[in-house]
């Protein structure tokens, strides 16, 4: 008998992310209160600061950041906003860690919590990610109805059905 799988990831699009930041770069250039804050937005590996003027122009920013992600599709679970910090020259500065993958306290809660609801369904946790296997589709479906039910900290996608 064929049985069916899929797995459970958390990740986003990073070039959707470097378009969200082309786009909120050009709406604070533009925007007549945002425009001489001397606003710098960089992008590293696992994170992205915000560099501003005053804490109005950082909640203007983190405000614009939202929207122009939403638009394109961008979870805000992927958001981790550190507090704003004050560096030299008047100028606030805020560190915002990008949420990638599922921690190991994360997949052994969904684990738990689809293996004590699904009794046909096989969970295995495989590094940043959960593989969920069973022999009915629609068990597969149940599964993925119950953990879009979750409210967890990360945005969660259903790859590799088959």
């Amino acid at each position: 008998m064929a049985s069916f799988s899929f797995d459970v990831v958390s990740d986003f699009d990073r070039q959707e992310l470097v378009n969200t930041l082309d786009q909120v770069r050009r709406d604070v250039a533009q925007r007549y209160d945002l425009k001489d804050s001397g606003t710098e937005i960089e992008l590293e590996e696992g994170s992205l600061t915000i560099t501003t003027a005053s804490d109005m122009t950082l909640d203007a920013v983190v405000d614009v950041l939202r929207q122009k992600a939403t638009k394109r599709d961008l979870s805000l679970k992927i958001f981790d906003f550190q507090p704003a910090e004050a560096v030299g020259g008047n100028k606030v500065k805020q560190q915002v860690v990008l949420r990638k993958g599922l921690s190991q306290e994360l997949a052994k809660q969904l684990s738990k919590t689809v293996r004590d609801e699904l009794k046909k369904v096989t969970v295995a946790i495989q590094g940043d990610s959960l593989r969920i296997t069973g022999k009915s589709k629609d068990d597969l479906q149940q599964a993925i109805q119950l953990l879009k039910a979750q409210d967890v900290e990360v945005p969660l996608q259903f790859e590799n059905y088959r």
